[in-house]
């Protein structure tokens, strides 16, 4: 059970979108099933878990579990973690406001977060290739939904009602 939790806790982008997808699930299974329906819920609770409730979880542990969060990484302890977590607390803050449906907010996050986790996705590989830091904070499923995270959340949002009429204008 200790293991699971570790999993569940360690890889929380993971745990946080699964949840979010759970939730849209629910919510499509219990209402009619449009097109627009089904993306708009999709979207309203991936944003609001896999970034609102996740990059809040981020911001907590870089702030208050500063060198838990560096050895998690790889990395020796430094000021870097309060910064990364004051980020990742702004990140977190809009993402929640996210469960509305606001075509703006949804793509003011993903200009704001996407060359963040590119970016950090780019040192990880370098770290990677570099020192050979096979850490599962640096290597793991928080490598992996950094890169995949925007890809998604871009389809999603070109997909969306929100998008289609924002054009219409």
């Amino acid at each position: 059970m200790e293991h699971i939790i570790r999993f569940i806790l360690s890889n929380f982008t993971l745990t946080f979108v699964v949840i979010g997808l759970v939730f849209s699930l629910i919510s499509i299974y219990r209402n009619k099933l449009t097109k627009d329906f089904v993306i708009e819920a999709i979207l309203k609770y991936y944003f609001f878990w896999g970034y609102g409730v996740s990059w809040t979880y981020n911001a907590i542990m870089h702030i208050f579990f500063h060198e838990s969060a560096a050895s998690f990484i790889g990395w020796d302890d430094s000021p870097f973690q309060l910064e990364v977590g004051f980020a990742s607390l702004g990140m977190g803050l809009l993402g929640l406001l996210c469960i509305k449906k606001n075509f703006s907010l949804r793509l003011a996050l993903l200009i704001c977060s996407t060359p963040f986790l590119w970016g950090a996705a780019g040192v990880h590989i370098q770290e990677i290739i570099e020192k050979q830091n096979y850490a599962s904070g640096n290597a793991g499923i928080m490598l992996w939904s950094g890169i995949l995270m925007p890809v998604f959340s871009f389809v999603l949002l070109y997909l969306s009602n929100s998008f289609n009429k924002s054009y219409e204008r």
